[in-house]
Formats: C-alpha cells, sequence, structure tokens
C-alpha cells in the first residue's frame, strides 16, 4: 500500500479524532497500513461489539474528549502530528433532539477546540475537518446540493454541523494559509468534507439503517422500516475515507487550493430509497425481514437529500469506485462473515476496494 496517494503518508505522524467510532475505526486501520505514525483521540467505544475493539489495532490510542482544549494540547504536544482528520462528534440525528446541548457541545466547541490547538501547534500542517451531507439547508430539492449552497439544519444534529463548517470556514479565513490571502499567522491549511450516507461493516449504532437491520437478523426479528422512502446519497465508507485521504495528500503537498469546502458521494444514478435498499440487501442475506411503517411524525427526517460531487470530481480528480450495489453486497458480507464465521474482513475489504480502484484507474490507486 505504500504507493498509495503519492505515498505521502509513510512515516507521516497522523492524528484521527475519532479513531474509536464506525469511520474513525476504519481510517485508522487504513492509515496504519499506509505506515503512517496513527495516534487516536477519542472517547471511548458507544456500543458492543464495536469495529475498533475488533480490529485489535497497535495504533497509539488515547482516550479524551475533545470539549477539554487542555488535554487536546497535552496530545498535540507530546505526540507533533502532522495532519489532523477530526471526525469526533455526536454523529446521529435522533439523539440529537434528546440531548441536543451535548451535540453543540461536542460538535461545535469541540471542533472549534481541534482547529484552535492545530492553530498554535508548530507540527500541523493540513487539518480534515468532517463533517455531513446534512450540514446544508434541506428544501427538499430534487437535485443535489452545491458547496456554495446556503448551510443550515432543522435538527439539532445537521444545525450543529452546519456550525462546524461555519467554524472551520472562520478560521480558514482568518488565521490560516489560503489562495485568497497570504498574510496569515499559520501555514496550516484546513479543508472540510461533506461525505453522503455511509455504509459499511462495523457499525453497530443506534438509530441506523444498516446495524438496526443486523440487530433485527441475529434476534430472528423482522425490522421496522421508519421512513422507507427517503432518498439518500449511499456510500461505501471506503469512499469517504479514499476521498479524505486523497485531499489530505493535497494539502500535505501544499496545495493551497484544496483548502476548501467538499461533497463527496455516489453517482446520481446510484441514489436509492431506504426500502429498495433493505430489499437489495435481502437478496444477499435472505433472513433479513422487514416491514414499513410510518414516522410517527414527532422528530423531523428530510425526504430528499442528494449532493452534487462535480468539483470533487472536476478538480480533485476524485471518483467512486462501487456502486451502491457493491456498497450493499460489501456492506452484507462483513456482518454475515462476522457472525456466520466469526470473522474481521476489513482488511481484506480494503484491499478488495484497491483493487477495484486500480482497475477503475482512481487517481489515488495509481502508482
Amino acid at each position: 500500500m505504500n504507493n498509495l496517494f503519492g505515498s505521502v503518508y509513510k512515516g507521516t505522524k497522523v492524528l484521527v479524532t475519532g479513531h474509536t467510532g464506525f469511520k474513525g475505526s476504519w481510517l485508522a486501520l487504513w492509515l496504519a497500513k499506509l505506515n503512517a505514525y496513527v495516534t487516536g483521540f477519542s472517547l471511548p467505544p458507544i456500543s458492543t461489539p464495536n469495529h475498533y475493539e475488533l480490529l485489535d489495532s497497535d495504533i497509539h490510542s488515547l482516550v479524551g474528549d475533545i470539549r477539554n482544549c487542555d488535554e487536546l494540547n497535552t496530545v498535540f504536544v507530546e505526540e507533533k502530528p502532522e495532519i489532523v482528520f477530526h471526525l469526533a462528534a455526536q454523529a446521529l440525528v435522533r439523539p440529537s433532539y434528546q440531548n441536543p446541548l451535548e451535540t453543540f457541545s461536542s460538535n461545535i466547541m469541540g471542533t472549534a477546540n481541534v482547529i484552535e490547538v492545530c492553530r498554535i501547534s508548530p507540527s500541523v500542517k493540513a487539518i480534515v475537518i468532517i463533517t455531513t451531507d446534512k450540514c446544508y439547508e434541506n428544501k427538499e430539492w430534487q437535485w443535489g446540493y452545491r458547496e456554495i449552497d446556503r448551510l443550515g439544519g432543522y435538527d439539532p444534529y445537521s444545525a450543529s454541523k452546519a456550525c462546524a463548517e461555519i467554524v472551520s470556514s472562520s478560521y480558514r479565513r482568518s488565521f490560516f494559509s489560503n489562495t485568497d490571502q497570504s498574510n496569515k499567522s499559520s501555514n496550516v491549511l484546513l479543508a472540510s468534507c461533506r461525505a453522503g450516507n455511509v455504509i459499511g461493516g462495523g457499525d453497530w449504532a443506534e438509530d441506523r439503517i444498516i446495524p438496526d437491520i443486523v440487530r433485527s437478523v441475529v434476534k430472528s426479528e423482522s425490522v421496522q422500516i421508519r421512513n422507507p422512502y427517503a432518498i439518500r446519497p449511499w456510500q461505501h465508507v471506503l469512499e469517504s475515507l479514499s476521498a479524505y485521504l486523497m485531499l489530505g495528500q493535497k494539502l500535505l503537498e501544499g496545495e493551497q487550493s484544496f483548502a476548501e469546502a467538499w461533497n463527496f458521494g455516489p453517482d446520481n444514478d446510484h441514489i436509492l430509497n431506504v426500502e429498495t435498499i433493505v430489499k437489495t440487501m435481502q437478496k444477499n442475506w435472505p433472513e433479513i425481514k422487514y416491514s414499513n411503517s410510518q414516522a410517527d411524525g414527532s422528530l423531523h427526517e428530510a425526504g430528499t437529500l442528494t449532493l452534487d460531487c462535480t468539483k470533487a470530481k472536476q478538480k480533485l480528480k476524485w471518483l467512486p469506485v462501487w456502486d451502491v450495489y457493491q456498497t450493499i453486497e460489501k456492506t452484507t458480507d462483513w456482518y454475515r462473515q462476522f457472525y456466520d464465521k466469526n470473522t474481521v474482513c476489513s482488511l481484506s475489504q480494503i484491499n478488495e476496494y484497491i483493487d477495484f480502484a486500480k482497475q477503475k484507474k482512481a487517481r489515488w490507486a495509481q502508482s
């Protein structure tokens, strides 16, 4: 894997916040296999089982809270990271209604703390802030949102992520190097990423469709589909991670024009509603049983949300590797191998993904 992403991560000191979470654990694994020196900083895993502990990774793992700026600063002083991938967050919509203040404090002030410590750290060269496609003011449009469209958020989670984007933009324009001004107090390059609905093996979070299905199958129960006709930009976790790593490469190489906000999602012809996702997964796992149920209406959920990824495809030269049907197949296979064979196939799926990316001539996968 050393030749991937221009070999930029080999021997590089990387800090991943939220490394015990679903996406963070996959990212830390991939970075370790790229021969980066990986440090993770996060709260303990929130589920049992959880992907991070199943990996039994040898990365340097530190337990802590991004809302504690002093604790964060100590990590930066001791670990001296060159690039930071910030994924630590309260990442669920429905729990954000139950505890909005925790969501706001984690996702807004936590993000501000991470960026501020990066600003004063002499070792940091690049920051990749991970937010979400839900940071946009959702008008229920049938076309995808662009990076220049208005930010917003009905629910506390979405609003907190829109605020994280505003915080990131403010730091970039006020303190960090960019193409517009050069008289900044820091040479750090900062980019933010807005990915679509990420799925894949190893996710056991509450109130997410794939984990809900898996839990129901394990219990030989029928899963209740709360919003069957909701349309989302589904993509495999490795799709978003390849984008983050590709963007991080550009920042580490000093490409100031990439210090911006970016959308990453599937091609438009692979955007499906929830029920179609469940039916497709059922073909690969016949034991899945489901029934549709109307949402009770007490909590707002968007009906349609898609992304316009033209900028990433044209400027960054990033492209999706697995289509939505391959994504569902790989996701289902991960859980079936785990429950039927007690096998964690994350690394083998990364290798499969890389091989497929080479066949598709993805820019980041070329030697």
